[in-house]
């Protein structure tokens, strides 16, 4: 099998596309032949270190869709030639990915109907699940409500968008383009803000009657802590998801207090999808809107597998929009 490993930490320059052995799978796993490959910001920061791997070298990549080519003793989740698809997070699953195949534990193998093909598929859930637990968990969004959502014109962003909008929300989005100014808003967001506009906390609070939102979902980190906690009302929750730009700096706790009382969490995908049974429950609500188009996958940027230093180079750019799938030869 071929795969793309780092051997040293640092930027796409370290991405090696080479011949991995995988063997046979081992009591629980099954091997996945990938068919296409999900990219995230989070593949990124594996590479940089910044997410450390288990061991060097290793393979980078943490979502993909394909079909089951065989089991490992004891699996009964899944069969050979099933269609399925993966989001790992978490110690215990591990990323590997960039790959035309690979072993993973059974019981964390979502099963993908019919009516979505396998780049959809493969862009879905790393994506799809963190929006669901963002906004039905973290903080169960309410019809008539007013949000923010950064990076409102990639992968996640898009998803929130759009999934809120169905449920009556209002929501405000923030983006790094004009170009994507216009994905936002033909896709969920009712206003959007620049995000080199300095003033968007007062932004925020015109739109809102001067009073703030009650919630901001944040993945883009360092930039836009502090200006998100300006857009939050009084007892609001800052929602801190990723770290594009890079880790938020430490924080006096104190400065919560005098902007309100506010509230601040990070929340990380192992965490709510700790077992099969929420796993498959959360992939079921993501399906769900998915079929009945009230949420639409954008996969607008594609990438020879052996490629994928390319595809990161794109993102480092900030110029992608939506999502970004690997094709394996």
């Amino acid at each position: 099998m071929k795969a793309v490993r780092i051997h040293a930490y640092g930027g796409p320059e370290q991405m090696r596309y080479e011949d991995v052995e995988l063997g046979s799978p081992q009591p629980g796993e099954a091997f996945v032949k990938h068919t296409a490959i999900g990219v995230n910001f989070a593949d990124l920061h594996n590479c940089q270190g910044r997410y450390p791997l288990p061991s060097l070298p290793h393979a980078l990549g943490g979502e993909a869709a394909g079909i089951v080519e065989a089991i490992g003793a004891g699996v009964t989740h899944v069969k050979v030639g099933d269609r399925v698809a993966y989001a790992a997070g978490g110690p215990k699953f591990a990323p590997g990915s960039y790959a035309q195949g690979r072993m993973f534990p059974a019981e964390r193998l979502i099963p993908i109907p019919k009516e979505i093909d396998d780049v959809t598929a493969a862009a879905l859930f790393t994506k799809g699940l963190t929006a669901q637990y963002l906004i039905k968990s973290v903080y169960p969004i309410q019809a008539g409500e007013t949000i923010v959502v950064h990076a409102a014109a990639g992968g996640v962003g898009l998803f929130i968008a759009q999934w809120a909008a169905h449920l009556g929300v209002r929501v405000i989005g923030v983006v790094g383009s004009e170009e994507k100014a216009e994905m936002a808003k033909a896709n969920g967001c009712q206003h959007v803000l620049l995000s080199s506009d300095p003033d968007i906390p007062n932004r925020v609070r015109s739109l809102t009657g001067g009073r703030g939102v009650p919630v901001v979902f944040d993945s883009v980190g360092k930039d836009t802590f502090d200006l998100s906690l300006r857009c939050l009302r009084p007892r609001g929750l800052m929602v801190s998801y990723g770290s594009s730009s890079g880790s938020v700096p430490p924080l006096d706790i104190f400065t919560l207090n005098r902007l309100g009382s506010l509230s601040v969490t990070s929340a990380a995908f192992a965490w709510f999808v700790p077992n099969r049974e929420e796993l498959l429950m959360r992939a079921a609500d993501v399906v769900d809107v998915v079929l009945r188009k009230t949420v639409k996958i954008h996969v607008c940027q594609q990438f020879p597998l052996k490629d994928a230093a390319l595809a990161h180079r794109a993102i480092e750019s900030r110029k992608t929009i939506g999502s970004t799938v690997l094709i394996p030869e």
